[in-house]
């Protein structure tokens, strides 16, 4: 991992002084978005971390409008295992049982969250983590969850006396669009084509969604309308614009403006670090590190990366 820091450029591992109360960081190859984990990650100051990923597998285990946790201890880590905090726990028992299940199974296969935590230890080796899973969900059941879990995260940490911040922090899972008509198990993922001219539309329609939905004041209407960009309004279940982050996004928006509207009676503000793609973005050099890539970047197989920041 030190190599991987070490080949990244200054200007994406330059720190802050900011302190980020939530962020939208990738979860894709370190050689495509390395860049901007570390880049986004650098106004995360707090010691415990609520990690919202994505459910890619959900559809495995019939995971459906629940969130997910797991009971696992630690979690492996690069510089040694990361604790699962204790707060957890404590978290999911003020919750209604009927909003939440236990899947070390999902869990385990989920790469949408360790893929982060290296960039979060190496800025911090005590770090804690409290993850969590966003399968297939409708919205109006992410507004009631969302709210719930912010309560209850309210409470758990009025008991320890955690600032919002600076002792807890929230990070949301999420790649942009998956484009292109190859290597997408057959199906055919680019509505405006591969040429440079379909592929710069599609850049476009990710620079618009975050634009209307994720830039400025959190707000609910604009939360929705992130989910009227990229779910399908007649099956939540189907893509619209494949964003893999479609529940994580805007559940965890709604976690962390719940939160900051609780504690403080005001909402968040986002401000984008940046939107890159593997496409046009510098890749790293990872192969002579026993790294690779798990997909080709060209013009008819490319991902979108968007780095958000939340005070």
């Amino acid at each position: 991992m030190d190599s991987i820091i070490a080949r990244i450029d200054d200007d994406d591992k330059y720190g802050t002084n900011d302190v980020y109360k939530a962020v939208i960081c990738p979860h894709d190859d370190y050689a495509y978005a390395g860049g901007l984990y570390s880049k986004t990650l650098n106004g995360i100051k707090a010691k415990t971390i609520v990690l919202v990923g994505v459910a890619h597998k959900a559809r495995n285990f019939d995971l459906t409008d629940k969130l997910v946790f797991g009971s696992f201890d630690y979690w492996k880590g690069v510089y040694g295992n990361i604790k699962v905090s204790a707060f957890r726990n404590e978290l999911v028992k003020k919750l209604a049982e009927d909003i939440y299940v236990v899947h070390d199974s999902m869990m385990i296969i989920e790469h949408s969250l360790e893929a982060i935590t290296p960039f979060l230890q190496v800025k911090n080796k005590d770090i804690e983590i409290i993850p969590l899973l966003v399968p297939y969900m409708k919205n109006d059941d992410m507004i009631t969850m969302s709210l719930a879990l912010a309560k209850a995260l309210q409470e758990v940490m009025q008991k320890h006396n955690l600032q919002y911040g600076k002792d807890l922090a929230i990070v949301i899972s999420n790649d942009a669009v998956h484009y292109g008509n190859v290597d997408w198990g057959g199906k055919d993922m680019a509505p405006f084509g591969v040429d440079s001219t379909g592929n710069e539309k599609a850049r476009k329609m990710d620079l618009e969604i975050i634009k209307n939905c994720l830039e400025g004041e959190v707000l609910t209407s604009k939360v929705k309308q992130f989910t009227d960009y990229t779910v399908q309004q007649d099956d939540y279940k189907e893509y619209k614009w494949v964003w893999c982050g479609r529940y994580s996004v805007p559940f965890g928006l709604l976690l962390a403006n719940n939160l900051n509207e609780l504690i403080e009676q005001q909402p968040l503000t986002g401000t984008v670090v940046d939107y890159r793609t593997s496409l046009n973005n510098k890749h790293l050099k990872v192969n002579d590190l026993g790294m690779g890539t798990t997909a080709p970047a060209n013009n008819a197989h490319w991902v979108g990366y968007v780095g958000v920041v939340y005070k």
